[in-house]
């Protein structure tokens, strides 16, 4: 089992793989929307001991998390079959330029 503490007590655990298709979505302002592909599921514990499954993006980032995007909001989860392609806002911070829309 993989453990992730982070400051104020917040801890990762149950760490598992995310299958393609899921989304978080976050917001930047008014009208600016971002979709990073979910790459973990993760059950997240706070330091009260309650805990709640979470999806960590591929920039490292959950709902709740300490290093949420500086002035970012979490919207929701989306789920976008891979036949389908990948939201019209998706951005995978992992990929090179190139592969980039």
């Amino acid at each position: 089992m993989t453990t992730v503490q982070r400051p104020a007590g917040r801890v990762l655990t149950a760490i598992v793989p995310c299958p393609p298709g899921w989304y978080a979505r976050w917001q930047f302002g008014e009208e600016h929307f971002v979709s990073y592909p979910v790459i973990a599921w993760a059950l997240a514990k706070s330091a009260d001991g309650q805990a709640k499954v979470v999806g960590v993006d591929a920039a490292g980032l959950w709902p709740g998390g300490d290093e949420e995007q500086p002035g970012g909001a979490f919207v929701r989860y989306i789920f976008q079959p891979v036949e389908s392609g990948a939201p019209d806002d998706v951005f995978n911070p992992v990929q090179s330029p190139t592969e980039h829309k």
